[in-house]
C-alpha cells in the first residue's frame, strides 16, 4: 500500500487501526480486510445554508454561516467522535441557534458582525472535546421573508423622505437668514444698496432687448422707474 502526500487512517476490518504517513506499506493476512482514507490535514470550512432560526420577536429567518477549521488529533477525532463532520454541524447551528433567539430583527442587522464574534467564541470553547482548532467564522447571508422585507423598504423609503425634508428645511433657514442679513447690511449702508440694485438691474437687463431712456442725471433712477413699471 502507498501513502499519499498527507496522512492515510488505516482499518483492519473496518475497525481503526492508526495512521500512516506517506509511504509504501505490505500486509500479508488475506483474512483481514484492510482499508485506507486519506485524511486532508489543510485547513476545512464547514457550511450552513438556509438555517432556518426564529428571532425574539418571532420573525423567521434564513441564515447562511461558515467556519474555517483544521484537525488538531486525528486519531483521537477518529476513534472517540462518531462522525466529526456532521457534530460541528451540529455544534455550530446550535451557537447560532443560541444567539438568534435572544435578539430582536432590528439588533441582528445592525450586530452582524456579533454574531459571528459570539458563534466562533463558542466553538473555541469547544475546540479540545472536537479535536479541532477553529480560525474563523462568518454569516454569508441573512434572508428575511418577503413581507418583512417589503415592511423594511417602506420604513426605508420614509425614513429617508423625513431625511431629505429636515435638510430642505435647515436649507430654507439657512437662506432666510442669509436675506436678512443682507438687508440688514443694505439698510445700514446706502452703497451696498445701490450696488445690490445694480446687480439686480445687471441681471433683469439681461433678458430684455431694448431699452429707451431719456436724458437726465440720474440714469440709475430711470432704469428702475422703467422696470418697474415694466
Amino acid at each position: 500500500m502507498s501513502g499519499g502526500p498527507a496522512l492515510n487512517t488505516i482499518y483492519f476490518d473496518k475497525k481503526f487501526a492508526g495512521l500512516l504517513d506517506a509511504g509504501t506499506y505490505y500486509f500479508w493476512n488475506n483474512g483481514t480486510k484492510v482499508d485506507a482514507e486519506l485524511v486532508d490535514t489543510r485547513v476545512l470550512t464547514m457550511d450552513i445554508t438556509g438555517q432556518e432560526i426564529m428571532t425574539v420577536d418571532k420573525v423567521g429567518l434564513r441564515i447562511n454561516f461558515v467556519c474555517s477549521y483544521k484537525i488538531s488529533d486525528y486519531v483521537k477525532i477518529h476513534t472517540e467522535i462518531d462522525d466529526y463532520g456532521k457534530q460541528i454541524y451540529i455544534l455550530l447551528q446550535l451557537a447560532l441557534r443560541e444567539y438568534v433567539g435572544k435578539y430582536r430583527l432590528d439588533e441582528i442587522l445592525e450586530n452582524k458582525n456579533q454574531i459571528s464574534a459570539y458563534v466562533l467564541g463558542r466553538l473555541k470553547e469547544k475546540e479540545s472535546g472536537f479535536f479541532v482548532n477553529f480560525f474563523d467564522a462568518g454569516v454569508k447571508e441573512i434572508i428575511m421573508p418577503g413581507e418583512i422585507r417589503e415592511i423594511m423598504n417602506t420604513v426605508l423609503v420614509a425614513e429617508k423622505k423625513a431625511q431629505a425634508n429636515v435638510i430642505a428645511r435647515r436649507e430654507e433657514v439657512a437662506s432666510t437668514r442669509s436675506l436678512l442679513n443682507t438687508a440688514k447690511l443694505m439698510d445700514e449702508n446706502q452703497t451696498l444698496y445701490k450696488l445690490k440694485e445694480l446687480e439686480s438691474l445687471e441681471r433683469i437687463c439681461a433678458g430684455v432687448g431694448n431699452i429707451s431712456v431719456s436724458g437726465g442725471s440720474d440714469l440709475l433712477s430711470q432704469l428702475t422707474g422703467i422696470l418697474r413699471g415694466a
